[in-house]
């Protein structure tokens, strides 16, 4: 039965694939900040369904869901018939990829963006896509006013914040942000210096490291301190409870799509950062 509805959703898929049409029709998005950036296009009205990351504006949680990005079922995504699916490299497994575009689906592939850079050709490669440059470009002045205004507030910067980002701490030790990790990347775009220098990635550390990193501030995502139970019990955890931030009672929560999903509000977000430094 399963086999027999893949099959359909596929003939109604390569139907619409072979429409010929200037603009998609029936977009499908895979990750927040794409969802995000065809809101900000004021392309809403082509989106027939998206992931689970994508909750931002808050239009988008009401749209058919597709499953986690990381995690996605052909049959899902066929049955919506979309014209068009766009995705990150971060969206997966492959070989569903790999049966969408069997299927006939056109598929456009984007960076996940780490820079400022990398939104701008996002947001461009998607007007593009759905044939609005204008919008595409209107969208990108818009962006680089909000970066302007950060460079601003950067350059009255007189000293350097030392930062950790903390992912998760689920009993054993904290999950934490090295290089080459978005989190890494808006902690640098704020002003920020990340503490964690020493490897890629997230790993987790023990007591005696968090201590000697010296961190003036924890930086969580607020879906992440909910999970924790709060920032006094963040704070307990061995190793973050002697460092400076704790001793301040510093840590700064910030939603993970604004944070980390280097969408179109990645530069305010980063502005929305540095303000916190300030609070030293």
């Amino acid at each position: 039965m399963k086999l027999i509805r893949l099959l359909v959703s596929s003939v109604i898929a390569i139907t619409w694939a072979s429409v010929s049409v200037a603009t998609p029709q029936r977009v499908v998005t895979i990750g927040g900040a794409l969802t995000e950036t065809m809101y900000a296009l004021g392309a809403e009205h082509l989106l027939v369904g998206n992931d689970t990351t994508s909750y931002y504006p808050a239009a988008a949680e009401h749209l058919p869901k597709i499953g986690y990005q990381r995690a996605l079922s052909a049959e899902g995504i066929l049955s919506l018939a979309p014209d068009l699916l766009i995705y990150t490299d971060d969206a997966g497994p492959p070989a569903v990829l790999e049966q969408l575009s069997v299927a006939g689906l056109k598929l456009l592939k984007i960076k996940a963006a780490r820079n400022f850079s990398d939104v701008k050709k996002s947001i461009q490669r998607i007007g593009d896509a759905i044939d609005d440059q204008a919008s595409a470009r209107a969208l990108i002045a818009k962006f680089d006013t909000q970066i302007a205004v950060l460079d601003s507030a950067l350059a009255a910067q007189t000293d350097t914040r030392r930062v950790m980002f903390v992912l998760q701490h689920s009993g054993g030790a904290p999950l934490v942000a090295g290089t080459h990790t978005a989190a890494d990347s808006m902690i640098t775009l704020s002003g920020g210096e990340n503490v964690v220098s020493a490897y890629r990635g997230y790993k987790p550390l023990t007591p005696e490291a968090l201590v000697a990193l010296k961190p003036e501030f924890i930086l969580v995502t607020t879906q992440g301190l909910a999970q924790t139970g709060g920032s006094a019990q963040l704070l307990k955890i061995p190793g973050l409870a002697f460092t400076p931030a704790a001793s301040a009672g510093n840590v700064i929560a910030m939603d993970a799509l604004l944070l980390l999903g280097f969408g179109p509000r990645t530069a305010d977000a980063a502005r929305q950062l540095h303000r916190h430094y300030q609070q030293l």
